[in-house]
C-alpha cells in the first residue's frame, strides 16, 4: 500500500465546501466536502477480494497485515489520501428530495495503478458527514455482509458493478431498527471499501440543475466528460452542446446495458432513486435488493416500496428510463435544445427491447432473435409466474437438458403440490413450441448447451444465503461467507460438493427477515 499513488482529481479540479467537518448543514456551489473517517476501537477483517486488491496492485499479504486493516476501517490514512464526502441530491420514490449527499460513506481518494488506471475508494460506514441528517454514518455487518458480497458476486456474473475491497467489524456495536417498527437492537458494526471508476451519480448533477448553480453544473460535466468518456473530446469540442449530448446519449447506453443484466439474472435493486444511479452505468447502492426465487414480475425486496411496488422487478427498465429523464431535465442549461435529449430517451426503449429480445434469446439458447419469438417469450413469462417456478433452476435446467420434460421441470415449482391439469398443460404446450422453435434455429446441442450456460448461471447470492451466512458472522463464524465467496466466483460453473448453494428456497424462508423483505436500515 505504500506504493499507491494518489492521483485524487476530484477534489483537485472540482469546487469544495469551505467549511470542514461534520455538521450537517445545506452545502451550495461545491462538489464535496473534506471529512475524516471516524476510529474505531477494535477493527478486524473479516474478508477481502482478491480480484479487487489484484486491481490495485495488492498482495495477499498487503491485506493481510494491520496497515491495511487500519485503513480499511478507516483508523489511518495513507500518504496522498484526501477523504471527503460528494454532494448530491435526488428523486427517492418519485419525489424530489433536495440535498442527499454521503451520509455514510467517505471517499479516500483515487488510486492510479501500474496499468494507469484511476480506482476511487470509498469506506461505507465510515462515521458521520455534513450529509448524515440525523443518522450516524454507521452500518452494521447485516448489510455490509450484503453489499460486499453481493458486489462481487454480480461481477462474476458478469453485471456492471461496484467491487469491494474489503470487509472489517469496528469492534463496536450499532443500534439499529431493521423493520421500523420501534424495536431498535444493537448490531455489529462494520466498514466495507468499495471500489470504483468513480462514484459520481445522476444526483451529482441534478444538485446544481436543481439550484441554478449552472456553473458548477458546467464545470461537473466537463469534468467527467474530460476523465471517463475522453473518447467524446475527439468528436466533439470540450464544453460544447454536442458534447454533453453525446455524453448524455452515452450515459442511457449503459443504464440500459445494465438493466438488461440485471433482468437476465433476476436482480431486483429495490430502490432505484436517482441518486443510486451510477453515471457509469453500474450497479451501486446495495441495500434492500433481491432476487427472484420464484418468477413474479411484481416482486419488490423493499419494504418501503411494499405498497407501490415502484421499484419491482418488471419495473425497472421503466424506472431508469425514468430517472434518465430526471437527468436530462438537469443537463438541459448545457444543451438547451430539447430535442436531442428526447431524440436519447427514445433511443433508450428501442434499444431496451432490442437488448432484451437478444438476452432472452441466449437464454433459451437461440442463435438470434426472430419476431415470432416475441409469442414464445411472453408466454414463457406467464408460465413460470401461473406456476410459481424457480427462475434460476428453471433456465439452467433447459441449459442442461436435451430431454425437456415437463415432469422434472414441475420440480422447479414452490407450489407443486398445488398444480392442476391446466398448468401442467400449460407448461408442456409451451415447451413444445420451444422444441419446435429449437429445430429451426440451427444450432446443435451442444452449441446450444454451452451457449446457455454461459448467461444462465448456477449459483446467485440468494436472499436466504446471504442470511444464513449473516447470522453466522453475527456469531463469529465466517466459514459459509468465504465459501459463498468462492463458489460466486464461478457462477456459471457446477461445483462439486457446493450443490446446496443452489438449491431453491426452502419453505422455512418463504416469509422470513432478510429472506423475503428488507428495509433500508444499515
Amino acid at each position: 500500500m505504500s506504493g499507491w499513488q494518489f492521483d485524487n482529481r476530484f477534489v483537485n479540479e472540482l469546487p469544495a465546501d469551505p467549511q470542514s467537518g461534520t455538521q450537517r448543514r445545506q452545502v451550495h456551489n461545491a462538489c464535496y466536502s473534506f471529512v475524516e473517517p471516524a476510529a474505531v476501537t477494535a477493527p478486524a477483517l473479516v474478508a477481502y477480494a482478491a480480484e479487487v486488491a489484484e486491481l490495485l496492485d495488492l498482495t495477499a499479504e498487503d491485506c493481510q497485515s494491520d496497515w491495511f486493516l487500519q485503513v480499511m476501517a478507516g483508523n489511518r490514512l495513507l500518504d496522498g489520501m484526501q477523504p471527503h464526502a460528494m454532494c448530491y441530491g435526488g428523486h427517492q420514490f418519485g419525489m424530489w428530495a433536495g440535498q442527499l449527499g454521503d451520509g455514510r460513506a467517505i471517499n479516500l481518494g483515487e488510486v492510479r495503478n501500474q496499468a494507469g488506471q484511476h480506482w476511487s475508494l470509498q469506506l461505507k460506514g465510515a462515521g458521520e458527514t455534513p450529509y448524515s441528517r440525523s443518522a450516524d454514518g454507521l452500518a452494521v455487518l447485516r448489510s455490509s455482509i450484503r453489499e460486499f458480497v453481493c458486489s462481487e458476486a454480480m461481477h462474476h456474473l458478469g453485471v456492471p458493478t461496484t467491487r469491494a475491497l474489503s470487509l472489517v467489524t469496528t469492534g463496536e456495536e450499532v443500534m439499529r431498527d431493521i423493520m421500523y417498527d420501534g424495536h431498535p437492537a444493537a448490531e455489529p458494526g462494520a466498514v466495507v471499501c468499495r471500489v470504483a471508476p468513480s462514484f459520481i451519480r445522476f444526483g451529482n448533477f441534478q444538485i446544481f440543475a436543481a439550484r441554478d448553480q449552472h456553473e458548477e453544473l458546467r464545470t461537473l460535466a466537463d469534468f467527467t466528460i474530460r476523465h471517463y468518456f475522453p473518447d467524446i473530446l475527439g468528436v466533439h469540442e470540450a464544453g460544447s452542446a454536442q458534447s454533453y449530448l453525446a455524453w448524455f446519449e452515452r450515459v442511457c447506453d449503459l443504464t440500459v446495458e445494465m438493466v438488461v443484466h440485471w433482468m437476465r439474472v433476476g436482480f431486483v435493486h429495490g430502490v432505484m432513486n436517482t441518486d443510486n444511479m451510477s453515471i457509469h452505468g453500474l450497479t451501486i447502492d446495495y441495500g434492500p435488493y433481491g432476487w427472484l426465487d420464484n418468477f413474479d414480475p411484481d416482486w419488490t425486496p423493499n419494504t418501503t416500496d411494499a405498497q407501490g411496488k415502484r421499484y419491482r422487478y418488471s419495473q425497472q427498465p421503466n424506472i431508469a428510463l425514468w430517472n434518465c429523464y430526471q437527468l436530462a431535465n438537469s443537463l438541459h442549461p448545457l444543451i438547451e435544445d430539447s430535442s436531442g435529449l428526447e431524440a436519447a430517451l427514445q433511443q433508450f426503449q428501442l434499444s431496451y427491447v432490442e437488448r432484451w429480445r437478444a438476452m432472452m434469446a441466449s437464454k433459451l439458447g437461440l442463435a438470434d432473435f426472430q419476431p415470432s419469438d416475441e409469442k414464445l417469450f411472453a408466454e414463457l413469462e406467464k408460465v413460470l409466474a401461473q406456476l410459481d417456478m424457480d427462475m434460476t433452476n428453471f433456465y439452467r435446467y433447459l441449459s442442461t437438458e436435451d430431454r425437456l420434460l415437463s415432469s422434472e421441470l414441475i420440480e422447479f415449482s414452490y407450489r407443486k403440490e398445488e398444480l392442476n391439469d391446466e398448468d401442467k398443460n400449460r407448461l408442456r404446450d409451451w415447451l413444445q413450441q420451444y422444441a419446435e422453435r429449437l429445430k429451426s434455429d440451427g444450432r446443435d446441442q451442444r452449441q446450444r448447451h454451452q451457449a446457455m450456460q454461459q448467461v444462465n448461471p448456477v449459483y446467485l447470492f440468494r436472499n436466504y444465503l446471504a442470511q444464513q451466512a449473516i447470522e453466522n458472522s453475527e456469531q463469529g463464524d465466517h466459514q459459509m461467507l468465504h465459501e459463498l465467496l468462492n463458489v460466486l466466483r464461478r457462477p456459471y460453473e457446477e461445483q462439486s460438493g457446493m450443490e446446496a448453494y443452489a438449491a431453491m428456497r426452502p419453505d422455512w424462508a418463504r416469509n422470513k427477515v432478510g429472506c423475503s423483505m428488507l428495509s433500508c436500515s444499515s
